[in-house]
């Protein structure tokens, strides 16, 4: 008969935790600098530039910029807080997170060669069009509710 497995320990727990964060310390930094250089170098004027077209336009833009770089989902909020400060409109803000964190455009190869084409395509073209449709209902529901 086997026994059940037990769980882990608090002290074994925390020390996951701890290495956990520690792992992901290197990525934290990294784009908190690269936050830092938006700033410094991309103008109000740049941004308004790119964005503020109309919220097709916004949403557009959003989920292309936020799938070209893709990264951490908890890292995008940052970025998107940047955003928002310099006047970019919420739906191009909602559509580059979730674009972000579901897309992922630099990592097709890889997925392409774990999952195949077709799977990954599809998959691609589905979040692609969810992106689109959730962040532009994500804006229009928290302004019904608010």
């Amino acid at each position: 008969m086997k026994k059940p497995k037990q769980p882990p320990s608090l002290r074994q727990a925390f020390l996951k935790a701890v290495l956990g964060f520690v792992s992901m310390l290197p990525m934290v930094i990294a784009v908190t600098g690269l936050v830092a250089l938006f700033k410094s170098y991309v103008t109000p004027e740049m941004l308004s530039r790119l964005f503020g077209h109309g919220r097709a336009a916004d949403i557009a833009i959003g989920t292309l910029t936020g799938a070209v770089s893709s990264g951490n989902g908890a890292l995008s909020y940052v970025i998107g807080e940047g955003l928002l400060d310099h006047g970019v409109s919420v739906y191009a803000v909602s559509a580059f997170v979730l674009a972000w964190v579901t897309l992922g455009f630099v990592q097709l190869p890889a997925e392409v060669s774990v999952f195949g084409l077709r799977f990954t395509v599809w998959r691609n073209l589905l979040t692609l069009l969810s992106t689109v449709a959730v962040s532009y209902l994500a804006v229009v529901t928290s302004e019904i509710l608010a």
